[in-house]
This record gives structure tokens, C-alpha cells and sequence, in this order.
């Protein structure tokens, strides 16, 4: 009895041992629609580390379905979340520089962003991410412009009395001193506020624009061009010590998946925004472009408002405004 009891034991663990081990999981968390360039670069990552045969799978949850779109920062932040594709200056009541990444007129195309991506500013941004435990996969920056359900907006006169969403608090600073009242809420919400009519105009990137279907509710859209005074930062963000923890062939992998969709993200946000023009003018909406003057009347607007504010009330603002800005 006693040799077949062992046999058995020594049976199992031979089983045990010739059995594979289970994929390591992450779960990546974002607010945005399935068809949305975001969840195209998170399934690429996904796809990518799926075929590099490491034993690690990412699951998406899509469409807010996991958290919030505000409250993914902080679970990010306690390893309670494993990634996220994430408009940073959702955090900046966690960070306060985390604004920056959404302020009005700082980068002014797409080539002007890649060339922000690469700079000392962001770099700086990452030693931020990083001491809250947080770390950058890939880097992204949209550009976007406004919608409206009762006029068009090209200049700061435009949104006098309408109540407005921005996202950011540098835009929110800005559009309340143009005399708009400010709404705030992520751009998953924006569909139902415009339908009720709390909100009368708003800011979003081109691809939400398209993905939350806002042109079934505008009147006149006001798109970004070759210059856009609308830019927000989205990058894909991975718990730090979520990441050491993955042996040297995940996280190979999973950097060689990221840098791949961070190429992708780059060249497909600069063509969402013609898109998202022949989107809105099939749907029969006015479309509305901002002028030199009516771009220069914006910025100074914002170097009134939220530039000053911004370096008056943070810490070491001013620094941080020059970094922002000295990337030419």
C-alpha cells in the first residue's frame, strides 16, 4: 500500500511538472469605443505579445468597461490595475503637471508632437510617472477641435455663454475666460451631455469624435487642420513594478509590441483628422476652419488664463512651462 502511495505521489508530480504553465495575464483598461485608434493600438500590443510565445497575455477591457475613465490612475498606480490607455491629464488632479499634456496652443501639429515626445519635457514627465510607480510603453499624442449644437466656434467670442466642455484644466481656464461655462467629464460621456443639451459646445480629439458618434448631434464641427490648438497626450501606461516582475522575454517582448504600435499610433492619429472632416460632412454638419487671427486670438487668451495660472499656482511652474515650450 505504502509503494503504491508513493508511486502515485511520484505519478502526479511528473504530471505537475511536464504539464505548461499558465500564461501570465494583464488587463488593460480604456475608455474608448472598439473601432477607436486607442483600442487599435492596444490590440496590436496584445496581438504582437500574443506572438512573440512568452507566456503573457494582455485582456482588453474596453469602453470604460473595467474602470472609469477617471478612475483608472490610481488603481494603476497600486498594481490593482496591470495597464492603461489613458488621457494623462485625467490625472492631473493627482499630478498637477500632468495638465501640461493637454494645454492650449503648446504643440501645434503632428510632426510638432513626435518632436515633443522625443524631448527632455517628457522625459521629465516619465520621472513623474515612474515615482508614482508608473511606467510609459507607448507614446501618443491626438489632435482635435470643437463641436457645437448652436453656432460655430473659431473664436474665444464663440463660446461666450455656452457651457462647454475641454477635458483639461488649462482649456477649462481659457474657455472661462473667454465666458463660457465649463462642464467637465470624460469624452465617453459627451454623446449623452450633448443630447440633453448640458452641453452646447465641446472639445474632443478627431478620433473620439468619430468613435462616440458626435456627428450625429452637431451642427458645425470646427476640425483640427495643419494646426490645431487642441493636442492631448494618450499614452499607453503600465504599472511599474507589474512590469519587473515579467521575466526578461515579457518584457522584451512586450517593449518590442509597444514600439511597433507606438509607430502605428503616430501615423494614423494625423490622418483621423481629415477623416473625422469627411465624417462630419457626410453627416450634413457645417464645417468651420479657425483663421491665423482667430488661432492668435486663442493664444492669447491662454498666455492670459491658463499659462499665467499655470505658473503662479503649481510648484516649479514656471520650469515646467519652459521645458513644455522650448520644443520647437
Amino acid at each position: 500500500m505504502k509503494a503504491i502511495t508513493l508511486a502515485a505521489i511520484a505519478l502526479a508530480a511528473g504530471t505537475a511538472l511536464a504539464a505548461p504553465l499558465a500564461a501570465k495575464e494583464l488587463r488593460l483598461s480604456h475608455q474608448f469605443a472598439v473601432g477607436d485608434l486607442r483600442h487599435k493600438v492596444a490590440e496590436m500590443v496584445a496581438s504582437d505579445v500574443a506572438a512573440a510565445d512568452v507566456d503573457l497575455e494582455i485582456r482588453i477591457f474596453p469602453a470604460s468597461s473595467l474602470f472609469k475613465a477617471n478612475d483608472q490612475y490610481i488603481p494603476l498606480t497600486r498594481g490593482q490595475l496591470d495597464m492603461t490607455l489613458f488621457p494623462l491629464s485625467y490625472a492631473g488632479g493627482q499630478q498637477q503637471v500632468y495638465n501640461l499634456t493637454l494645454f492650449p496652443g503648446l504643440i501645434e501639429s503632428h510632426e510638432h508632437a513626435k518632436r515633443v515626445n522625443e524631448s527632455p519635457f517628457m522625459d521629465e514627465i516619465e520621472k513623474v510617472l515612474n515615482e508614482d510607480d508608473v511606467m510609459t510603453l507607448v507614446r501618443g499624442y491626438l489632435a482635435g477641435g470643437f463641436a457645437s449644437v448652436d453656432g460655430c466656434v473659431r473664436r474665444p467670442e464663440d463660446v461666450q455663454g455656452k457651457t462647454v466642455r475641454a477635458a483639461g484644466k488649462g482649456f477649462e481656464e481659457m474657455l472661462e475666460a473667454a465666458g463660457a461655462s465649463i462642464a467637465s467629464m470624460p469624452s465617453s460621456e459627451n454623446y449623452n451631455a450633448m443630447q440633453q443639451n448640458i452641453l452646447q459646445a465641446l472639445n474632443t480629439s478627431s478620433s473620439s469624435f468619430v468613435s462616440f458618434r458626435l456627428y450625429e448631434l452637431a451642427e458645425c464641427y470646427t476640425p483640427a487642420t495643419d494646426r490645431a490648438l487642441w493636442f492631448m497626450y494618450q499614452p499607453l501606461l503600465i504599472n511599474k513594478t507589474t512590469f519587473e516582475d515579467l521575466t526578461p522575454e515579457q518584457q522584451q517582448a512586450l517593449l518590442d509590441a509597444s514600439a511597433r504600435a507606438e509607430a502605428f499610433y503616430a501615423e494614423e492619429a494625423a490622418k483621423e483628422d481629415a477623416a473625422s472632416v469627411e465624417v462630419f460632412r457626410e453627416a450634413g454638419v457645417e464645417i468651420a476652419e479657425m483663421s491665423d487671427e482667430d488661432y492668435a486670438a486663442w493664444q492669447a487668451l491662454a498666455e492670459e488664463s491658463s499659462y499665467r495660472i499655470f505658473a503662479e499656482e503649481v510648484p516649479d511652474g514656471q520650469r515646467w512651462l519652459d521645458l513644455a515650450t522650448a520644443v520647437e
